[in-house]
């Protein structure tokens, strides 16, 4: 069980928050925060990714950004997901993912999947998406 199904298994009812989560839990896959870690720093976004990591203050992501680092293909999967359009997605992932990979990295580490997975769910239950 991945990092992300641990996140969406945690959280309680129904409803668009969930599924922004099942979307951010395709993004992070079974290689956890570090696969997007890689994408991000493939992309040339590296530095944006650790700041959401680190203990100081998120930097912002666009759309645009958003839509270069994951790619078309990912970013209109998410869309169909959650019934909305791959703009709307977009733009959806730049406002949320910044804290949920903040929230995923409370120390300014990536931690082990099984060292957090009881807690993920609580989490993010306070995240407003």
């Amino acid at each position: 069980m991945g990092l992300l199904d641990n996140i969406v298994g945690a959280i309680s009812g129904g409803g668009k928050d969930n599924n922004m989560m099942d979307a951010i839990g395709g993004l992070l896959g079974g290689g956890g925060i570090g696969s997007l870690v890689e994408n991000f720093t493939k992309g040339g976004l590296g530095d944006m990714i650790g700041s959401w990591i680190g203990t100081g203050s998120n930097l912002p992501i666009s759309a645009e950004q958003i839509q270069s680092v994951l790619g078309s293909d990912q970013v209109k999967a998410i869309a169909g997901k959650l019934g909305i359009s791959p703009e709307e997605a977009s733009n959806k992932l730049a406002s949320v993912l910044p804290d949920v990979v903040d929230k995923l990295t409370p120390d300014g580490k990536i931690p082990d999947v099984g060292q957090n997975a009881g807690g993920l769910g609580d989490l993010l239950k306070g995240l407003k998406l």
